[in-house]
């Protein structure tokens, strides 16, 4: 019997919406179970929505209250969805603080309602991920994983790369 995942949701490109009367980018609800029932998503979940931000937004509190709910979930593997822009950051402060867990964080750098997102890819790559990495804290984009603080998002080319 497969583990139960525990995914946390704290908004990010993911669930962005587009405001056709002025252009700006708002949240309104997840798009995370629309994207599963989608993707055909068989696996036992646990979907908590932790707060609706832009990860630009974020701040320490926010870190730590990301934190406390994984340190706080019976279950030993957890997904994040978050922002691309402090996604490392985010990283690098679970891998400080939260231990003995294998914990995935992902993204979009295109919102799903947009329609040509990247979303659906990663989030499936990061389901997969989170089922077979050992414990730590990892970043899952464009089909590859990345451990916390040995990656970085090169905003020239639109993805993020491994760093020494």
């Amino acid at each position: 019997m497969k583990e139960k995942i525990k995914v946390f949701i704290t908004g990010g490109t993911f669930d962005k919406e587009y405001n056709e009367l002025n252009g700006s980018l708002f949240f309104k609800e997840t798009h995370l179970h629309e994207m599963l029932t989608l993707g055909r998503c068989r696996l036992d979940l646990s979907i908590d929505t932790l707060m609706m931000k832009d990860s630009l937004d974020f701040n320490d509190a926010d870190r730590q209250s990301i934190a406390n709910a994984c340190s706080a979930a019976a279950e030993e593997r957890i997904l994040i969805t978050h922002g691309t822009d402090t996604m490392t950051i985010t990283a690098s402060y679970l891998a400080k603080n939260c231990r003995n867990k294998t914990i995935v964080l992902t993204g979009a750098m295109v919102p799903y309602k947009f329609g040509s997102s990247d979303g659906l890819f990663n989030l499936g790559s990061a389901l997969a991920f989170v089922q077979i990495l050992p414990a730590g804290v990892y970043i899952a984009m464009n089909g590859k994983i990345f451990e916390a603080d040995k990656v970085k998002k090169n905003t020239d080319k639109g993805e993020f790369e491994s760093i020494s």
